[in-house]
């Protein structure tokens, strides 16, 4: 497996971040690695692979980041509106 592995899985996690638009935490659960591993594949590892790629993915990740509290609020939202009616 070793170093071929992980390369391969940081590309794939890139390409499927860039394409979904996932947040890190769904291409965790998606991908069964960390957050921190995806952090890790996207920041560091990918990187030094495919400096494109690597900034093209953690611009979309850097937008999910500035967007979590309106998501986190909606989340809120409708839990409440769903407990009320």
């Amino acid at each position: 497996m070793g170093k071929f592995y992980i390369d391969e899985r940081a590309i794939k996690l890139a390409h499927y971040i860039i394409d979904s638009k996932d947040t890190v935490r769904g291409a965790a659960k998606r991908f069964g690695i960390s957050k921190s591993t995806v952090h890790k594949d996207i920041t560091e590892r990918l990187k030094k692979i495919n400096p494109a790629l690597a900034l093209e993915a953690k611009k979309v990740l850097e937008e999910n980041k500035a967007e979590r509290h309106i998501r986190g609020g909606e989340a809120t939202r409708q839990k409440y509106m769903h407990m009320i009616g």
